[in-house]
């Protein structure tokens, strides 16, 4: 879904429109927005819910289908438009300009030293902690559909993994910018892991 043709460009540009009540309080780590935390993990929750329990209370395949297709659907829209914004101040979208030219652009709000930061901590590790739990689940899930042999219900663990990923993706983008970020951060992670593993091993051996 977020896979760029080669015409497309991208932008990380700052979230320019941060005009909620919270731009000018102080960074505390009570949830500021709960009825936006609640719904952040109420449809992705209800679904993993819906497609592990489905099969005890409804005999019939393409209610449950749907079902969890419909909680995914406004997971999705409710994540991507919504939550972000308010709990951790980040957005990514997509337009086309007048060329017909697709641009990706991932936002994040940029507080200045006189407003302070204004991302609550709390609700901060609640969005992170759904954005991230729940696609993982999708995947085990697809996995577990595949190797047991349950190929009506890969299509809809699919669109999970596809949409809860989405999501996953845009915001992994808006956080540490551009790709050229995404490189750099994992080269020094594991250039640092290299170079404390070559200077444990020598330290060893000086030792003996």
């Amino acid at each position: 879904m977020l896979q760029q043709d080669s015409n497309d460009d991208t932008e990380d540009v700052s979230l320019f429109d941060a005009e909620e009540e919270t731009t000018n309080r102080p960074k505390k780590s009570r949830i500021r927005h709960p009825v936006a935390s609640f719904f952040h993990l109420f449809f992705r929750v209800s679904a993993i819910i819906v497609y592990l329990l489905c099969e005890l209370f409804s005999s019939s395949f393409i209610a449950c289908m749907v079902t969890i297709i419909l909680l995914l659907s406004c997971d999705f829209w409710a994540v991507k438009n919504v939550t972000g914004r308010l709990m951790v101040g980040l957005r990514w979208w997509n337009h086309i300009d007048e060329d017909g030219k697709s641009h990706w652009v991932f936002e994040s709000r940029k507080a200045s030293p006189q407003e302070g930061k204004t991302v609550s901590e709390a609700e901060s590790r609640i969005f992170w902690l759904g954005l991230v739990a729940c696609p993982v689940l999708w995947v085990v899930f697809a996995f577990s559909a595949l190797f047991s042999f349950r190929v009506k219900w890969l299509a809809v663990v699919i669109m999970g993994v596809v949409l809860q990923g989405a999501n996953l993706y845009g915001y992994i983008r808006c956080k540490v910018g551009s790709r050229k970020n995404l490189t750099s951060m994992a080269t020094t992670y594991f250039g640092r892991q290299f170079l404390r593993q070559t200077t444990g091993d020598t330290q060893t051996s000086s030792g003996e």
